[in-house]
């Protein structure tokens, strides 16, 4: 038996409308993408957040917010006396999920980490952050649960605000880490602060191997003076642990400042023996940089850095450095950016080699 020809041009009819509706949806969203403007690189601002949030009228929970970030770059690497190579780098897939609860002082974060890494296998680095945050004490925030360590000033900060695509030297083989624990951040106008007690195991692997302390101060001199004089900050900290056997201290300093368009940051740290990015060890290491940057539009960004670093203070002659120049173009803030940078590797006891990192970041 055949259907009524009236009720076939009715669902055609309702099959075009629901086709319509999501084209216009999706045309309205590329207008909105297209035309948001975003300044700040302070953090980034996901191009989809407004359709990738979940609110809740009743409930203990507001909010749902899932989001994620790709960064990718071309490098090619030109070692002296050798051919040169390029590949494609997927350097970093994350997906995250933001849950706020009702009142906006306590909240969850997981984030999955999908990069492929050559050093340690997928599930040991796929869950990154997982931790509970919560702000019910005015200007402080805790983390319980596995979050990134307050190590060093940059070795702190999150990759998708970082000025280069590659972190120092100090700070990926020193810092750069996540680990279980407790941490409290404190921020006031003239000093901020970030002290953490964590087990030293990191990506999961052994159950309490030991502890570890870490510890960092900003001071912010002109934190009252409503930027007149720009935003002057220096800091210092350090970390005690240990792993199984092995015993690990790391002390650092930081100045950094910034005026209008002009900013400028240097660190140093040294270590005897570190848990950080570069793995466990008992080698004494140190090293300092120093980057200066400034913004010749509210979309482009010009930046250099001197970067140096000992990988074994008790081995002669076996210094890295690195001459880094780079150009951010912020097409939509630290959400949607083109990086490029060159590198002038020189070492000491192995070739010099240039590289050319062409990336782009992009948070939905």
């Amino acid at each position: 038996f055949s259907e009524p020809q009236g009720q076939n041009l009715f669902e055609n009819s309702n099959s075009l409308t629901t086709q319509t509706k999501i084209f216009s949806g999706i045309s309205q969203a590329a207008k909105n993408i297209y035309n948001l403007q975003v300044d700040q690189i302070s953090s980034p601002q996901p191009l989809l957040s407004d359709y990738l949030t979940k609110k809740f009228d009743e409930g203990p929970v507001e909010s749902v917010h899932t989001w994620g970030v790709f960064q990718s770059n071309f490098d090619t690497t030109m070692t002296e006396g050798e051919h040169g190579s390029t590949r494609f780098n997927p350097a970093l897939v994350n997906v995250l999920i933001d849950t706020k609860m009702r009142g906006g002082k306590d909240n969850f974060r997981l984030m999955l980490d999908m990069s492929h890494q050559h050093n340690r296998s997928f599930m040991s680095q796929f869950v990154q952050d997982a931790y509970y945050e919560t702000k019910r004490i005015p200007h402080h925030t805790i983390l319980i649960g596995n979050s990134r360590t307050g190590t060093g000033y940059e070795g702190a900060q999150s990759p998708y605000t970082l000025p280069f695509i590659n972190r120092s030297q100090i700070s990926r083989n020193l810092a750069n880490i996540r680990k279980v624990g407790v941490r409290v951040k404190g921020n006031y106008s003239l000093v901020d602060y970030d002290f953490g007690g964590y087990s030293s195991d990191t990506f999961f692997t052994e159950f309490i191997p030991g502890l570890e302390f870490d510890g960092w101060v900003n001071l912010k001199p002109f934190g009252k003076t409503d930027g007149r004089y720009g935003k002057l900050t220096t800091g210092t900290g350090f970390v005690l642990g240990r792993r199984n056997s092995v015993d690990y201290s790391l002390g650092g300093a930081y100045i950094g400042y910034e005026y209008k368009r002009f900013w400028t940051r240097m660190e140093y740290a040294i270590s005897d023996g570190s848990n950080g990015g570069s793995g466990l060890t008992d080698k004494r290491r140190q090293g300092w940089y120093v980057t200066i940057g400034y913004r010749l539009t509210k979309k482009i960004e010009v930046l250099a850095r001197y970067d140096e670093f000992d990988p074994d203070r008790g081995v002669k002659a076996n210094n890295q450095r690195e001459y880094t120049a780079g150009v951010n173009y912020y097409l939509k803030g630290q959400a949607l950016k083109l990086i490029f940078n060159y590198i002038y590797c020189q070492n000491e006891a192995k070739p010099d080699s240039h590289r050319l990192l062409v990336g782009t970041q992009i948070a939905l």
